[in-house]
Protein backbone atom coordinates (compact mmCIF):
# COMPACT_ATOMS: atom_id res chain seq x y z
CA UNK A 1 0.00 0.00 0.00
CA UNK A 2 1.05 3.68 -0.35
CA UNK A 3 -0.14 7.11 1.42
CA UNK A 4 -2.90 8.73 0.22
CA UNK A 5 -1.89 12.13 -2.07
CA UNK A 6 -1.00 14.70 0.60
CA UNK A 7 0.50 18.21 0.75
CA UNK A 8 4.25 18.66 2.48
CA UNK A 9 5.17 22.12 3.98
CA UNK A 10 8.43 22.53 6.41
CA UNK A 11 8.27 25.45 8.66
CA UNK A 12 10.76 27.35 9.88
CA UNK A 13 9.96 28.00 13.60
CA UNK A 14 7.43 26.66 16.27
CA UNK A 15 4.75 30.12 15.10
CA UNK A 16 5.04 28.50 11.36
CA UNK A 17 4.26 25.18 12.47
CA UNK A 18 1.39 25.65 15.10
CA UNK A 19 -0.63 27.69 11.70
CA UNK A 20 -0.20 24.75 9.66
CA UNK A 21 -1.64 22.20 12.36
CA UNK A 22 -4.52 24.76 13.18
CA UNK A 23 -5.01 24.09 8.91
CA UNK A 24 -5.63 20.43 9.81
CA UNK A 25 -1.46 19.90 8.84
CA UNK A 26 -0.36 16.25 10.39
CA UNK A 27 3.03 17.07 12.31
CA UNK A 28 5.56 14.62 11.41
CA UNK A 29 9.22 14.52 12.23
CA UNK A 30 11.20 11.06 12.42
CA UNK A 31 8.04 9.20 10.99
CA UNK A 32 8.85 6.21 12.02
CA UNK A 33 5.66 5.56 13.49
CA UNK A 34 3.79 7.96 11.29
CA UNK A 35 5.54 6.91 7.52
CA UNK A 36 4.23 2.90 7.99
CA UNK A 37 0.49 4.44 9.28
CA UNK A 38 0.36 6.57 6.06
CA UNK A 39 1.60 3.60 4.01
CA UNK A 40 -1.02 1.57 5.49
CA UNK A 41 -3.91 4.28 5.29
CA UNK A 42 -4.25 3.61 9.28
CA UNK A 43 -4.01 7.42 8.97
CA UNK A 44 -4.61 9.96 5.95
CA UNK A 45 -3.01 13.33 6.18
CA UNK A 46 -4.30 16.29 3.84
CA UNK A 47 -1.21 18.32 4.92
CA UNK A 48 2.04 16.68 6.19
CA UNK A 49 3.78 19.24 8.36
CA UNK A 50 8.00 18.44 8.46
CA UNK A 51 8.95 19.73 11.66
CA UNK A 52 12.54 18.68 10.93
CA UNK A 53 13.76 22.24 9.96
CA UNK A 54 13.12 23.81 13.37
CA UNK A 55 15.70 24.45 15.47
CA UNK A 56 13.81 24.88 18.65
CA UNK A 57 12.96 21.35 18.49
CA UNK A 58 15.84 20.34 17.84
CA UNK A 59 17.54 22.47 20.68
CA UNK A 60 19.21 21.48 24.39
CA UNK A 61 19.24 23.47 27.42
CA UNK A 62 20.80 22.53 31.61
CA UNK A 63 20.19 23.84 34.48
CA UNK A 64 21.62 22.90 37.95
CA UNK A 65 18.37 21.33 38.45
CA UNK A 66 17.41 19.83 34.68
CA UNK A 67 17.87 19.40 30.77
CA UNK A 68 15.90 20.41 28.83
CA UNK A 69 15.46 18.23 25.16
CA UNK A 70 14.07 19.27 22.27
CA UNK A 71 11.54 17.37 20.81
CA UNK A 72 13.17 16.31 17.55
CA UNK A 73 16.31 14.67 19.68
CA UNK A 74 16.86 10.88 18.37
CA UNK A 75 16.90 8.03 19.81
CA UNK A 76 20.76 7.69 18.64
CA UNK A 77 21.57 11.46 19.81
CA UNK A 78 20.21 10.11 23.36
CA UNK A 79 22.28 6.75 22.87
CA UNK A 80 25.78 8.04 21.98
CA UNK A 81 25.77 10.65 24.80
CA UNK A 82 25.65 13.59 22.47
CA UNK A 83 23.01 15.17 24.60
CA UNK A 84 23.29 15.95 28.43
CA UNK A 85 22.30 12.84 30.12
CA UNK A 86 20.35 13.56 33.33
CA UNK A 87 19.26 10.01 34.36
CA UNK A 88 22.80 8.46 35.39
CA UNK A 89 22.80 6.23 32.47
CA UNK A 90 19.35 5.29 32.03
CA UNK A 91 18.44 7.26 28.93
CA UNK A 92 21.38 6.45 27.14
CA UNK A 93 20.97 2.40 27.89
CA UNK A 94 16.78 2.79 27.15
CA UNK A 95 17.34 4.65 23.99
CA UNK A 96 20.29 1.92 23.12
CA UNK A 97 17.76 -1.18 22.46
CA UNK A 98 14.56 0.66 20.91
CA UNK A 99 14.32 -1.15 17.69
CA UNK A 100 17.38 -1.05 15.61
CA UNK A 101 20.23 1.61 14.70
CA UNK A 102 18.36 3.18 11.93
CA UNK A 103 15.36 3.45 13.32
CA UNK A 104 17.40 5.04 16.12
CA UNK A 105 18.84 7.64 13.41
CA UNK A 106 16.05 9.28 12.91
CA UNK A 107 12.80 8.41 15.21
CA UNK A 108 12.42 11.37 17.67
CA UNK A 109 12.10 11.63 21.34
CA UNK A 110 9.17 13.85 21.14
CA UNK A 111 7.65 11.97 17.93
CA UNK A 112 7.57 8.72 20.47
CA UNK A 113 6.02 10.49 23.27
CA UNK A 114 2.89 12.23 21.14
CA UNK A 115 2.09 9.04 19.31
CA UNK A 116 1.83 7.10 22.94
CA UNK A 117 2.20 3.90 21.54
CA UNK A 118 1.73 1.82 25.55
CA UNK A 119 4.30 -0.98 23.91
CA UNK A 120 7.19 2.60 23.45
CA UNK A 121 10.36 2.94 25.77
CA UNK A 122 10.07 6.76 26.31
CA UNK A 123 6.29 7.01 27.91
CA UNK A 124 7.40 4.72 30.74
CA UNK A 125 10.91 5.85 31.17
CA UNK A 126 10.58 9.73 30.93
CA UNK A 127 7.24 8.93 33.53
CA UNK A 128 10.03 7.07 36.00
CA UNK A 129 12.08 10.39 35.89
CA UNK A 130 9.49 13.04 36.61
CA UNK A 131 9.83 14.79 33.06
CA UNK A 132 7.81 17.25 31.91
CA UNK A 133 6.61 17.97 28.86
CA UNK A 134 6.75 21.05 27.42
CA UNK A 135 3.68 21.83 24.74
CA UNK A 136 3.42 25.21 22.46
CA UNK A 137 -0.51 26.25 20.83
CA UNK A 138 -2.30 29.39 19.89
CA UNK A 139 -2.90 30.70 23.16
CA UNK A 140 0.33 30.11 24.25
CA UNK A 141 2.72 28.00 26.26
CA UNK A 142 1.95 25.40 29.01
CA UNK A 143 3.34 22.21 30.63
CA UNK A 144 2.51 19.24 31.76
CA UNK A 145 3.97 16.31 33.80
CA UNK A 146 4.61 13.10 31.64
CA UNK A 147 1.40 11.41 33.67
CA UNK A 148 -0.99 14.16 32.75
CA UNK A 149 0.40 14.14 29.18
CA UNK A 150 -0.39 10.51 28.11
CA UNK A 151 -3.75 9.85 28.78
CA UNK A 152 -4.25 6.58 27.30
CA UNK A 153 -3.63 4.07 24.44
CA UNK A 154 -2.19 6.22 21.87
CA UNK A 155 -3.85 9.20 23.25
CA UNK A 156 -2.25 12.64 24.62
CA UNK A 157 -3.27 15.84 25.79
CA UNK A 158 -2.48 17.33 22.96
CA UNK A 159 -4.82 19.39 21.18
CA UNK A 160 -4.84 19.17 17.46
CA UNK A 161 -2.87 22.40 16.70
CA UNK A 162 -0.43 22.30 19.74
CA UNK A 163 2.78 20.87 19.17
CA UNK A 164 5.43 19.03 21.93
CA UNK A 165 8.09 21.33 21.94
CA UNK A 166 10.46 20.13 24.24
CA UNK A 167 10.76 17.67 27.46
CA UNK A 168 12.09 18.97 30.65
CA UNK A 169 13.82 15.98 32.46
CA UNK A 170 14.93 16.44 36.56
CA UNK A 171 18.72 15.65 37.17
CA UNK A 172 19.14 12.92 39.84
CA UNK A 173 21.01 13.61 42.41
CA UNK A 174 24.83 12.11 43.19
CA UNK A 175 22.63 9.26 45.10
CA UNK A 176 19.66 8.69 42.84
CA UNK A 177 19.43 5.64 41.36
CA UNK A 178 16.82 4.43 38.65
CA UNK A 179 16.47 1.17 36.76
CA UNK A 180 14.76 -0.26 33.76
CA UNK A 181 13.68 -3.70 32.47
CA UNK A 182 11.33 -4.46 29.31
CA UNK A 183 10.29 -8.29 27.96
CA UNK A 184 10.33 -8.68 23.82
CA UNK A 185 9.70 -11.31 21.84
CA UNK A 186 12.71 -10.99 20.11
CA UNK A 187 15.41 -7.88 20.08
CA UNK A 188 14.06 -4.77 17.80
CA UNK A 189 9.99 -5.26 18.65
CA UNK A 190 7.73 -3.36 20.90
CA UNK A 191 7.55 -4.64 24.96
CA UNK A 192 5.08 -7.17 25.93
CA UNK A 193 5.95 -5.54 29.58
CA UNK A 194 7.97 -2.70 30.80
CA UNK A 195 9.21 -1.98 34.37
CA UNK A 196 10.71 1.15 35.18
CA UNK A 197 11.83 2.11 39.50
CA UNK A 198 13.95 5.15 40.67
CA UNK A 199 14.99 5.88 43.86
CA UNK A 200 16.56 9.35 44.46
CA UNK A 201 16.95 10.13 48.49
CA UNK A 202 18.21 13.61 48.29
CA UNK A 203 15.18 14.65 46.28
CA UNK A 204 13.19 12.81 48.22
CA UNK A 205 11.95 11.14 45.58
CA UNK A 206 10.41 7.14 45.06
CA UNK A 207 8.72 6.35 41.64
CA UNK A 208 7.76 3.29 39.85
CA UNK A 209 5.82 2.95 36.29
CA UNK A 210 4.25 -0.61 34.55
CA UNK A 211 4.53 0.12 31.35
CA UNK A 212 3.08 -1.43 28.26
CA UNK A 213 0.00 -2.13 29.63
CA UNK A 214 -2.64 -1.35 26.75
CA UNK A 215 -3.04 2.24 28.29
CA UNK A 216 -1.29 5.14 29.44
CA UNK A 217 1.66 4.00 31.91
CA UNK A 218 0.92 3.08 35.40
CA UNK A 219 2.71 5.54 37.92
CA UNK A 220 3.07 4.96 41.44
CA UNK A 221 4.21 8.42 42.57
CA UNK A 222 5.50 6.73 45.78
CA UNK A 223 7.00 3.93 45.43
CA UNK A 224 8.81 3.61 48.99
CA UNK A 225 6.46 1.22 50.21
CA UNK A 226 6.42 -1.14 47.45
CA UNK A 227 10.43 -1.19 46.90
CA UNK A 228 10.18 -2.58 50.99
CA UNK A 229 7.42 -4.69 50.57
CA UNK A 230 8.32 -6.27 47.48
CA UNK A 231 4.76 -6.56 46.53
CA UNK A 232 4.86 -6.90 42.68
CA UNK A 233 1.60 -8.45 41.69
CA UNK A 234 -0.41 -6.25 43.92
CA UNK A 235 1.79 -3.63 42.12
CA UNK A 236 0.57 -5.67 38.51
CA UNK A 237 -3.01 -5.68 40.02
CA UNK A 238 -3.55 -2.33 40.33
CA UNK A 239 -2.49 -1.28 37.05
CA UNK A 240 -5.60 -2.96 35.44
CA UNK A 241 -3.20 -6.39 34.74
CA UNK A 242 -4.92 -9.05 37.13
CA UNK A 243 -7.41 -10.40 34.65
CA UNK A 244 -4.58 -12.60 32.86
CA UNK A 245 -2.29 -14.63 35.03
CA UNK A 246 1.04 -15.01 32.53
CA UNK A 247 0.51 -11.02 31.65
CA UNK A 248 0.26 -10.05 35.53
CA UNK A 249 2.90 -12.24 36.40
CA UNK A 250 4.90 -10.77 33.45
CA UNK A 251 4.23 -7.26 34.29
CA UNK A 252 4.87 -8.16 37.73
CA UNK A 253 8.50 -9.23 36.93
CA UNK A 254 9.66 -6.64 35.14
CA UNK A 255 8.81 -4.09 37.97
CA UNK A 256 10.89 -6.48 40.50
CA UNK A 257 13.96 -6.33 38.39
CA UNK A 258 13.63 -2.67 37.37
CA UNK A 259 13.65 -2.25 41.13
CA UNK A 260 16.69 -4.84 41.69
CA UNK A 261 18.68 -2.66 39.13
CA UNK A 262 18.38 0.27 41.34
CA UNK A 263 21.15 -1.61 43.72
CA UNK A 264 23.33 -2.60 40.79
Amino acid sequence: MKACAFDYAKPRDVGEALKLLGQGGKAAAGTQSLGPMLNLRVVQAGLLVDLRGIEELKSVAETRDAVTLGACITHAQIEDRSVPDPSRGLMPGVAANISYRAVRNRGTLGGSLAHADPAADWPSALMVLGAVALIAGPSGRRELPLDKFITGLFETALAPDELLVALRIPRLSARGRAGYWKFCRKAGEFAQAIGAALDDPERGVSRAVIGATGGAPHLFSDARKLFKEKSHLEAADAAGLGGDPYNRQLHAVALRRAIERLAA
